[in-house]
């Protein structure tokens, strides 16, 4: 179930287009993207099984308000403003389109209501979530997957190429924000709650054993991730003739099925994208409904999971690129908070003034944030420039060693250690 909810629309169009352009330079470009898009995630649901739940808990020590803003903009992200619309936009794109005679607005429409209301009905019913997905939609995606992937190395099209633009030299970098954009490290925040709750209804109330089960769900969910990443990334980089003047990487992905498979690929391909997308919406508008209603309580869980569906399908009709430009802002800005919160999940420990350190680590990363969305947003360019001093600021990669920092010094300094007791 944990496999199904992260392979969604991102992870499927976005490695086999940076594989094409990173091409002789795959191996670190690759690497860069399973940091983010795997080691990220993973490290992320073990994050909540330690800590025992999500943003709310990470952020305990700060004003409630800091984490409810943050939680709320990571679930609105991943949820109806993105992520979730996502989903829809891609099954259809690629499960759908190929097989028409003309795509228009209406068909589109009509497809998307018909995909948000299916996941509307499977998310209605979380304590049957593991049943309906874990047991029946992964075993037919992953025998999908597994004929995808092998096909993939058993039969390369095209030789590999020269590396493209910024994956000349800034290989790793640019895998490394590439893998932002699925959007899986903040999913990993949303989902491992989800889980958790899950575990709950299935009668396992014991802390202990809870993040036991999720531990081991990080890992498969994980292995499968890098196995799906590792093929389409292969696929892209042997792919530079057939894919030549793609501007995405669902375009590449059918281009190679109608070239191997024909018209049956066509269909395989359909319900590998279909399946994926479904499965990652459900837990998507499953996840953010919890969130919702845990924090405007006024409105049960069934009534959210209404109005998330009816808003995934209202964005999912502004089109797949337009969503694509105005996100990738967004995410900038919100990423490195998100990812300093998962790293101080593992430090907090033996930090003695967690409040004091949690705070000038949110500060300093949200900064960081509006810089870089600032900056690809192309908005206050003197302003922006003015922080070039700062370690890998040019690759929008900043937070990493301020990060660091701050928690290196976070360690050291010991004056408080009755904090370090009660935070515990």
């Amino acid at each position: 179930m944990t496999f199904a909810f992260f392979l969604g629309a991102g992870n499927i169009i976005f490695p086999p287009l940076a594989g094409m352009m990173a091409g002789e330079n795959l191996v670190p470009a690759m690497f860069g993207f399973l940091v983010t898009a795997v080691g990220l995630p993973l490290v992320g649901l073990i994050a909540v099984a330690k800590i025992g739940g999500g943003i709310p808990t990470m952020t305990k020590l700060l004003p409630a308000w800091v984490g409810t803003a943050i939680a709320l903009a990571i679930f609105i992200i991943i949820g109806p403003a993105f992520a979730a619309p996502r989903t829809g936009l891609v099954a259809y794109e690629i499960g759908v389109v190929p097989f028409l005679s003309a795509a228009t607005d209406t068909t589109q429409l009509l497809f998307t209501v018909a995909f948000f209301a299916l996941a509307l009905v499977l998310a209605l019913n979380p304590g049957k979530l593991m049943d309906i997905i874990g047991k029946v939609l992964t075993p037919a995606l992953i025998v999908l997957l597994l004929i995808l992937s092998a096909s993939v190395v058993l039969n390369p099209q095209d030789p590999i190429a020269a590396a493209t633009g910024p994956w000349v030299d800034n290989a790793f970098s640019n895998g490394f924000l590439e893998g932002y954009m699925t959007m899986d490290a903040l999913g990993a925040l949303m989902f491992g709650t989800l889980i958790v709750d899950v575990l709950r209804r299935k009668g396992i109330d014991d802390r202990k054993a809870q993040a036991r089960y999720l531990s081991i769900a990080a890992v498969i969910a994980a292995t499968g991730l890098t196995i799906v990443y590792v093929s389409l990334f292969y696929l892209g980089a042997t792919s530079s003739v057939l894919g030549a003047g793609a501007d995405n990487g669902g375009a590449i992905l059918t281009a190679y099925v109608v070239q191997v498979f024909g018209q049956p690929g066509l269909v395989m391909l359909a319900g590998v994208v279909s399946l994926a997308c479904l499965t990652t919406a459900v837990g998507l508008i499953s996840a953010c409904s919890e969130f919702f209603c845990e924090v405007m309580p006024k409105l049960s869980y069934r009534a959210w999971v209404v109005i998330t569906a009816v808003l995934c399908t209202i964005v999912a009709n502004v089109g797949l690129s337009q969503l694509i430009a105005i996100s990738i802002p967004v995410l900038f800005l919100i990423y490195p908070m998100a990812m300093a919160l998962i790293v101080y999940a593992f430090a907090r420990g033996v930090i003695s003034q967690q409040k004091t350190v949690l705070t000038v680590l949110i500060a300093v990363t949200g900064a960081v944030g509006v810089l870089s969305a600032l900056n690809v947003a192309g908005f206050a360019k003197p302003v922006v420039e003015l922080f070039n001093f700062l370690p890998l600021y040019d690759q929008h990669l900043a937070w990493v060693p301020l990060t660091i920092v701050i928690l290196i010094v976070g360690m050291l300094y010991k004056r408080d250690q009755p904090q370090l007791a009660a935070a515990k």
